[in-house]
């Protein structure tokens, strides 16, 4: 499995910290400067997945402002997998993730996607609004795994992209 090439869409909502989760798992930063992305971005990160040596994540993320919404189409293509990240601190973004999963299935079909809950270091000064068994148990419903991450001090973002290129892995060779 050394060097397989996987193909990510990060997605969600506007400000639910996507471009941070990738940052921080690329290039290890966190900014405090939020930058609107338009329309794509792409970025690439060797993983390393049990008993199959490396893959590499060919991630692209994806602006969530619905201006972008027509644009977002073309960029399904050829996906391997999504993850669908929301705010923990912002119910209408967990709210809006049923939303993006049935834009992924319309345009990249049926892939598997994990569920990244962000922002976990604001719990204690903001609250708690997701609960997190709701959200684990939206995943279960949808043969999925749940991971709360903070992209600002980089808890579970390693996990979470591992975790994913693991059950990529596992997908392709259950279809081989």
């Amino acid at each position: 499995m050394e060097n397989y090439l996987f193909k990510i869409l990060i997605l969600g909502p506007a400000a639910v910290g996507k471009t941070s989760l990738l940052e921080r798992l690329v290039y290890e930063r966190f900014s405090e400067n939020y930058k609107l992305t338009i329309g794509v971005n792409f970025l690439s990160k060797l993983v390393n997945v049990r008993g199959n040596g490396k893959v590499r994540l060919m991630i692209w993320d994806i602006g969530g402002q619905k201006r972008f919404e027509a644009m977002r189409t073309a960029f399904y293509r050829g996906a391997s997998g999504a993850a669908l990240v929301f705010d923990l601190t912002r119910m209408e973004t967990y709210e809006a993730i049923e939303g993006w999963l049935n834009e992924v299935r319309g345009y990249a079909g049926d892939i598997p996607f994990i569920l990244i809950g962000n922002k976990a270091d604001l719990l204690e000064q903001i609250g708690r609004v997701v609960d997190k068994n709701q959200a684990e148990e939206y995943a279960s419903t949808h043969n999925s795994t749940y991971i709360e991450t903070s992209a600002k001090t980089g808890k579970n973002v390693e996990l979470a992209f591992n975790e994913f290129s693991q059950i990529l892995v596992d997908t392709l060779i259950k279809e081989y």
